[in-house]
Formats: C-alpha cells, sequence, structure tokens
C-alpha cells in the first residue's frame, strides 16, 4: 500500500510525487510510454525560472533522477481503472497490475492532434512545433507556418508574427473559426498571409530538414509548395481522461472540469496538469499542478 500512486510521468505528475515524498509520503508513478511527456518535444527550454537554457529532455531526466534519489518507485504501465475500495484506491494496469493506495493524483497529460503525415514524427521539436512560447524564437527572422485557423492556432500566429519574417496560416476549412477580435489582430500585421479550404498533402524535406509543404486547395484541387523554416501545428489537443470519467467530472472538450485546487468530486482523487481545464498550458503551470495536487492529496492522507 502506497501513500500516493500518481498516474502519469510528466511535469505535473513528477512535480507530484516530489511533493508528496519531501512530506514523508511513499509515492509510486505509473507512466504509460516515457517519462517527460510533452515537454520531451521541446529542444530548448528558456522560459523556466532559474535555468537559462535546457532541453525538454534534460528536465525529465533530471526530475526523474530527483523523485528516485527521493524513493519515488516507478512502474512503465497503461492504467486502465481506478476505484474506490474500503477507504483506498485501487488501481489497475493493461498489463495486469494492481496497486493500493491511500490518494491518488491523476496527471495523465494530453497529446498533440498531429498532420498525419509521412515523416511528422522525426521532425517533432526539429522543424515541426507546437507552441509559439516554447519555440518561436527559434524562428526570429524567418518563415514559419501555422496549421491551423482556431483560437490556438490565430494566438500561436499573433505571437510568432512579432518574431519571424512571414507567418503563411494554413486553414482546412474554407474559413477560420477563431473569435473575430483575434482574427482583427492578426490578419492587421502586414507579415501574416492567410490560406483557407486547402489541406496540406506532405512535408517537403531536404537531407532531414524540413523546407516547406505542399498544400492542395480543397475545391479547385490547385496544389503549390509553400517554403517555411518551420510549421507549428495548432489543430488541437486530445486529452486521455475517458477512463476516468466517473471520478471526474469532464468538460464538453474532455478535460478534467477542476480548477485550480485539483480536487475533484471523489474524495481522495485529484488531478494536476495539462489534463486539467485550463487556460495556460506551460511548464511552469503543469509543475504548479503537481505541487497544489500533492499537498492536497497529504491533507487528505492526514485526515485534515
Amino acid at each position: 500500500m502506497y501513500d500516493l500512486i500518481v498516474v502519469g510521468g510528466g511535469p505535473a505528475g513528477m512535480t507530484a510525487a516530489l511533493y508528496a515524498l519531501r512530506n514523508g509520503k511513499s509515492a509510486l508513478v505509473i507512466e504509460k510510454t516515457g517519462f517527460g511527456g510533452q515537454i520531451n518535444h521541446s529542444p530548448k527550454v528558456e522560459n523556466y525560472p532559474g535555468t537559462l537554457s535546457m532541453s525538454g529532455n534534460e528536465f525529465a531526466e533530471q526530475t526523474l533522477s530527483q523523485i528516485l534519489a527521493q524513493g519515488a518507485e516507478i512502474e512503465i504501465e497503461t492504467v486502465t481503472e481506478v476505484r474506490s475500495e474500503d477507504g483506498r484506491k485501487v488501481v489497475r494496469t493493461e498489463e495486469g497490475g494492481c496497486y493500493e493506495a491511500r490518494a491518488v493524483v491523476l496527471a495523465t497529460g494530453v497529446r498533440h492532434r498531429m498532420l498525419g503525415l509521412p515523416g511528422e514524427e522525426a521532425l517533432v521539436g526539429d522543424g515541426i512545433s507546437f507552441c509559439a512560447v516554447c519555440d518561436g524564437d527559434f524562428y526570429a527572422g524567418q518563415t514559419v507556418c501555422v496549421a491551423g485557423g482556431g483560437n490556438s492556432a490565430l494566438q500561436e500566429a499573433i505571437l510568432l508574427a512579432e518574431k519571424c519574417r512571414e507567418v503563411i496560416m494554413l486553414q482546412d476549412l474554407p474559413y477560420f473559426t477563431g473569435e473575430a477580435k483575434l482574427q482583427d489582430v492578426l490578419f492587421a500585421k502586414p507579415n501574416v498571409r492567410a490560406l483557407a479550404d486547402l489541406k496540406i498533402n506532405r512535408l517537403l524535406t531536404e537531407d532531414g530538414v524540413l523546407r516547406g509543404v505542399e498544400v492542395e486547395g480543397r475545391t479547385d484541387g490547385n496544389v503549390q509548395q509553400i517554403a517555411c523554416d518551420g510549421l507549428f501545428v495548432a489543430i488541437g489537443l486530445i486529452p486521455e481522461n475517458e477512463p476516468f470519467r466517473d471520478l471526474a467530472e469532464l468538460n464538453s472538450y474532455g478535460y478534467f472540469d477542476s480548477d485550480e485546487t485539483c480536487v475533484t468530486k471523489t474524495d481522495g482523487i485529484f488531478v494536476a496538469g495539462d489534463c486539467r481545464s485550463k487556460r495556460v498550458r506551460q511548464l511552469t503551470t503543469a509543475v504548479a499542478d503537481g505541487a497544489t495536487a500533492a499537498l492536497a492529496a497529504c491533507r487528505y492522507i492526514n485526515g485534515l
């Protein structure tokens, strides 16, 4: 029996384990793929307080080493079920594992919706990015494309337009779906070009380096090649919270509908990180959630 089981080994999950351990609790972190989550896609992180520069992978490795040194246990398994039984939490995995704890933090994260193009995965973090705040500076003075037309894509493009020589919007619908005010701000910028009603057919590379994209008009079938130095994909995030919907309310987008307290409708179940409904998803907000959820879990365990 553990004091705390953390489902998910991203920044939020590992921070939750760290704070629980520092409070004298035992902690098990169950991660299904690799520790670090989405931060591993960032080749350089320069907006984390106290650190001039690091890669996302370095952050993940250092944090994992930190929690292991504090006594955390880890398992690489896929959690399929969390249940409350006789005052304890029972966590079951796809691989047949069964673990018990007094409290659980769900830090399941999200995955970026991808374009589904050949070679796309290999370019993530090296030509293809998802976060203008994280990676925009790497493309200062260059040309970038932004795939998407909703609020997230418009907000990313507004930030990029302040740094890049040109920002080219690529929308698969005939119109942009983001808020009118955001569109007014973005499309008033002289270095922004908008292309709609098209699909991205393929990525153009040379020696493994992204050089542009090939697009095709959905209505006229016109094919053209657009040169660019980077492609920001902003077509949505996919939370993976469905297996836990009986424990915590989900909003219409599938995110845990919990505020900054990180509590849920189920006693002893807490949520943290990008899987939670929030406006800002950054490394700093993820670790903040992890700390908040862990401290709330410790209070619960202590009967406070």
